[in-house]
Order: C-alpha cells, then structure tokens, then sequence
C-alpha cells in the first residue's frame, strides 16, 4: 500500500508500505476513504519533535475489510470513524470517560494512517459505524470527527462551557475553530474567537463566535478583560500548547473559571505563583475523543453540524508532501488527503 513517512524535518515521502494485517483477535483492517494532516504533525516537521523515517497520521476513516476473530460489533463494510488512540473501552479509565488515557491503549500515529490501509487495534472499543455509507460531502465532517472536532469539544467541555457562559478560544487552527463550534453546541451566550487571519475569523464566525480578538499575550487577555467588564471569561479553551498560549489563557480566565487546555505541550511552564494566584480550574490533556464519537456521529448525520469546513485544502495521499508545505507556511489550516 502507499503510505506517509517522514524521513527527517522538512522530508516527508509517500512510498510503498507493507499491508497491514491482522495481528491480535480484536483487530480490525479498514481501508481509508481519507486521512488528514494535523497541526501536531507539524512539530516534528518543523524540527521540534525527534523524527526518523516514521509513518505519519493518526485520524482516519474508512471501510472495514477484514475483522478479527474475537470482534463482535463491527462488520465488513461498515464505514467507521476512529480516535487517534485505540482504546477497549471497558476498562475503569475508559469507563470513566478517559478512553484516551485506556490501560490497553495504543497510539494510533505509531502505525501511521495517512496511508491505504491500517490495522485498528481494539476495534470494538476504538472504531464507531456510521447508521449507514454516507454521502461523500459528510467524509470531511466524519473525519474532521476523528480528532480536531472531537478534541475541540473536549476542550470545550472541559472549559465547562455552557448557557450562560462566555467562552474564548486560544488558537486558531482546525481544533480552535471546532472548539468554537463546540461552545456553541454546548449553549455557549458568548465565544470570543482569538485571530489573525481574516479566512479563520469568517470561519469562526460561522461556527458561533460572537467577537473576534486579534491581540494576543497579555494585550489579548487585558482585551478580554475589557469584554467582560474587567471579570475575564468564565471558560478558556487553550488549542495551541505553547508558553504563550497557556499564559494569555489563564490570565484571560475568571476567578473560579475553567480552562481546557488541549494544545500539544512544548516547553509549557506554569509558575506556581501566576496558578495560585490565579483561582482557576485547569482540565485538559489527550482528547477521549472515543467519549464523544457517538453523538458527534450522530449531528454530522443528522446534518446539524458541518466540522468539515476546516479542511481549506484536499490533495491526493500522493501530494502529502505539498500538504505539508501548505500547513507549514500557513497556506492552509487543515489539508484532508484523499484516496
């Protein structure tokens, strides 16, 4: 099969991959109807994450060809949508709604699913079907639903947004956006989206922000002050993983409010004396996107919600490597690769 692999920073190569096969009785081999490019697939591209000839990609959806033997709820033909982590989803962390945190997990990046084909390990626990083979303009909505809605609503959820509540969003890439549109499902009164680009702004706009704040640190959290009559915003959602980011959240964020924080750590340093000073709630980390796939399942089905429009960009797998480029120099703020 064809499939991603980074070489080096800055080198990624589509070639021939072995085909995957089943290993364990709780597999399951789908065939890709379309992968993507994640913003976290920048790190490494960019030289901030070690990488050495790795297959890329870790959200996916597809077909089912081929079940193990021990897999009872899925059947070949079933179109499914998957998390970036497998997971069994009985064991205490899974039921306890942590799928991402399972004793038996594996990380989905490690067998790489911007590709042909994969083996999904723990295919009951980790794969959800859809009621039926969708319509092709729902694959980007389903897929969107594999990482950057379905961590975009975590953040959401752990922000506590809500009725009520006003919400600012941290970031404005693929997830930002979808945890805009997150706030909104959840009854957000008011989502304050923080942007530059005029394309992400009209974006978050459409997905439910009610202001749009281009300053950012410090001057982007006083702006939020200012918004919020000197208060801050009762939820923050943090989608970017940086030092600057997690503080212009924090300081964004009322006495007593919460903060979801999603964006993939590099280098984040908290002083103790800025959290204690703060009152806050900080709640955040790998999204159990498995927690949220039904009923995200559900709303793109039901035509309720559009996730897909992030993908600004759609190649063929072949064309990755432009892809890449794309996100890199900001051509792009989520490429979906086709098969």
């Amino acid at each position: 099969m064809r499939g991603v692999v980074m070489y080096a920073p800055g080198d990624v190569r589509v070639e021939e991959r072995p085909d995957p096969r089943i290993e364990e009785p709780t597999d399951a081999i789908i065939r890709l109807t379309a992968t993507c490019i994640c913003g976290s697939d920048l790190w490494p591209y960019r030289g901030a994450e070690p990488v050495d000839h790795a297959p890329m990609g870790h959200e996916y959806v597809g077909v089912v060809e081929q079940i193990g033997p021990e897999v009872r709820t899925l059947k070949v033909g079933d179109f499914v949508v998957g998390s970036f982590w497998s997971s069994d989803n009985t064991c205490e962390i899974c039921r306890d709604g942590y799928q991402a945190y399972c004793v038996h997990r594996t990380l989905m990046g490690l067998i790489g699913t911007q590709a042909e084909k994969a083996r999904i390990p723990l295919a009951d626990g980790t794969l959800v079907a859809t009621p039926g083979m969708p319509e092709p303009d729902l694959i980007p909505s389903f897929l969107a639903a594999s990482d950057v809605l379905g961590t975009g609503w975590f953040a959401a959820v752990a922000a506590e947004a809500g009725p009520g509540k006003t919400v600012a969003v941290v970031g404005d890439g693929a997830v930002g956006l979808c945890g805009v549109l997150a706030a909104r499902e959840l009854g957000a009164e008011r989502i304050i989206a923080f942007s530059r680009h005029a394309d992400r702004q009209a974006l978050a706009r459409e997905f439910g922000a009610t202001d749009i704040v281009t300053e950012r640190g410090e001057a982007g959290a006083a702006r939020i002050k200012e918004l919020t009559g000197g208060l801050g915003a009762h939820s923050v959602i943090e989608a970017v993983g940086t030092q600057e980011a997690m503080m212009q959240a924090i300081a964004s964020t009322r006495p007593g409010g919460h903060v979801g924080f999603v964006g993939v750590s590099h280098d984040v340093a908290i002083p103790g004396d800025v959290l204690f000073g703060a009152g806050i709630h900080l709640h955040g980390g790998p999204a159990p996107v498995r927690r949220f796939l039904p009923e995200l399942v559900r709303l793109i089905w039901d035509r309720a919600i559009d996730p897909g429009k992030v993908f600004d960009l759609v190649l063929p797998l072949d064309e990755a490597a432009e892809g890449y480029r794309a996100m890199d120099e900001r051509r792009a703020t989520k490429v979906m690769l086709s098969l």
